[in-house]
């Protein structure tokens, strides 16, 4: 239980973390003019949109089992969220 604690912390680090080293590749790759610079000012968020549009489909593969084990936290919250509605509306319901 104890690995599922942080599960939603410990993915949403790894996707920031792929995201940095996206941007970094892309940093390098302008800098090295392997890639476009952009137009006049945009040359930040071009690099910014290419590290978006580069980090989505690789956490998609390679973040998967964090995913998961956050998408299991998660629905394991909305569970005892349930069961404490349920409770509360059956508590309210034998006091009436």
């Amino acid at each position: 239980m104890s690995s599922q604690k942080y599960a939603s912390l410990r993915y949403t680090a790894w996707r920031f973390g792929l995201l940095i080293a996206c941007f970094a590749v892309v940093w390098v790759l302008c800098y090295a003019r392997l890639i476009p610079l952009g137009v006049g000012s945009s040359n930040i968020f071009w690099m910014i949109l290419l590290a978006l549009i580069l980090s989505a489909p690789l956490s998609w593969v390679l973040l998967r089992k964090p995913r998961e084990a956050m998408a299991m936290q998660v629905a394991a919250r909305v569970d005892r969220a349930k069961e404490q509605l349920a409770a509360n509306a059956a508590q309210e319901d034998s006091a009436t």
